[in-house]
């Protein structure tokens, strides 16, 4: 390579700042500055606290870690990663300059009429080392674009972040609606038979003339409401079934054994302090917040798009007529092409462009704002949830508790003959509602506590 070549090579590095762009500043988060509940903690930091941790049960651990590895929109999100990578390392090589290795042979042939002598045939061979349209970015338009690309590959990780926080809370749902279904399936078999033993018992007692065709009827119709219950719940069963197989991707069947609900113990850690600083650490804020970056960084590109563009060819190396001689001491050749380029009118293309980028930044920071409102409300409905649910399933545990005595004593009461079956069957069926109930809020709770782990985690 020519010594010019080497001279030229720290020119070809320099690279302008991106001052085009406008200072980048994070907006004020549009939250409230406490949580609409009161939270005790110990610390105002976040403490870790992975799913693993979170769900013990080894039922649901195993699933989940099955969603992560064969859901397909979880690979859509992982690939989504690798492509903005991909993207980004295309447009951090502008930045830098193209070397390229160039061998060549040309032949030239003209008639004598033009020549004025005889036809003769002329031979050219070129070895060239060079520099291919690199911009010399002095205003910082290739930087701009680099910086917005990256920034739009770190938003791309922050979403897959929120998509697996997600993915794990959409499992851990679909898993405690498939337990509350079985359970109670379990429970409604269960009345089922028990009805059908009373509506023998109340055969019985018709035989010997201590129970009427009216008890019959009467058990009968209950035993009849508990088998269509019993098939309602089952397809619930069937159903959450099906989706929570879809929702993992994979038809395996030899899952670890599960806990029961009231078995379940989900825990997470609430912590206290200003929610704007709390949910600055979710990825999907994150993300909004990467791509309010980018949108910044898109105006610096098109700000430096109203100066003048400078490139640099340059290439050395050596020339000959000969192949034999193409590396002899005199056949040294080189050229050096730079070019400026002026925009003078482009029927408003550049200004249509800044006031492009103007309006995305703008909508990057009403999105950013959304989101953050948007996290905002997912954990205080968390928070008011857990208080609430939690009040309303230890009353109902105790009702349930009420209302099986109560079924017990009216048994009792109409098998000694003081009582009709109608106080029995009201029994009965309270009972049955209250135990569904409790069923039911169990499975809200742990709900709430997976969502605002979801809420409020950070991987």
């Amino acid at each position: 390579m020519t010594k010019w070549l080497w001279a030229l090579m720290p020119m070809a590095f320099v690279s302008g700042c991106a001052w085009m762009a406008p200072q980048a500043e994070r907006p004020v988060a549009p939250v409230p500055a406490e949580w609409p509940v009161r939270v005790e903690t110990l610390t105002s930091e976040l403490p870790a606290q992975s799913w693993q941790d979170l769900f013990p049960d080894p039922r649901l651990q195993a699933m989940i870690q099955a969603a992560i590895e064969h859901n397909r929109e979880m690979r859509i999100a992982v690939a989504r990663v690798e492509e903005a990578r991909a993207l980004y390392g295309i447009q951090r090589a502008d930045q830098l300059p193209n070397l390229a290795i160039n061998a060549s042979q040309s032949a030239l042939s003209l008639p004598s009429n033009v020549t004025l002598r005889t036809q003769a045939v002329t031979r050219r061979f070129d070895v060239n080392v060079g520099i291919l349209a690199y911009e010399l970015d002095f205003w910082g338009r290739v930087a701009s674009l680099s910086e917005a690309a990256r920034s739009l590959f770190l938003a791309t990780e922050e979403a897959q972040r929120a998509f697996r926080l997600g993915l794990i809370a959409d499992v851990v749902d679909a898993y405690l609606a498939l337990k509350e279904a079985e359970e109670r399936s379990a429970l409604a078999r269960l009345t089922l038979e028990g009805r059908t033993e009373m509506l023998g018992l109340v055969s019985k007692r018709r035989e010997v003339g201590l129970a009427g065709d009216l008890d019959v009827l009467t058990a009968q119709g209950a035993r009849d409401a508990a088998r269509a219950e019993l098939a309602s719940l089952e397809r619930q069963r069937g159903l959450a079934e099906n989706f929570l197989r879809a929702l993992l991707g994979t038809d395996r069947r030899d899952w670890p054994e599960g806990r029961l609900l009231a078995d379940q113990q989900f825990t997470p850690r609430v912590p206290s302090g200003l929610p704007a600083e709390l949910l600055a650490r979710r990825p999907d804020i994150l993300a909004a917040e990467r791509r309010l970056m980018a949108a910044n960084a898109n105006i610096g590109a098109a700000r430096a798009a109203f100066f003048p563009r400078i490139s640099l060819t340059a290439t050395g190396g050596t020339a000959s007529p000969e192949l034999s001689g193409l590396f002899d001491s005199a056949s040294g050749a080189w050229s050096f092409t730079p070019s400026i380029s002026l925009p003078i009118f482009s029927g408003g293309r550049n200004r249509a462009a800044l006031d492009l980028a103007e309006v995305r930044k703008n909508i990057s920071v009403a999105e950013y704002e959304r989101v953050i409102q948007q996290a905002f409300r997912e954990v205080a409905d968390a928070l008011v949830s857990r208080s609430q649910i939690t009040e309303q399933l230890d009353a109902l545990l105790a009702l349930e508790q009420s209302q099986i005595q109560r079924r017990r004593l009216a048994q009792a009461r109409y098998q000694a003959g003081i009582a009709s079956f109608l106080e029995v069957l009201d029994a009965q069926r309270d009972e049955f509602n209250a135990r569904q109930t409790v069923i039911q809020s169990r499975r809200a709770l742990l709900t709430t506590a997976a969502r605002l782990h979801k809420a409020l985690a950070s991987d």
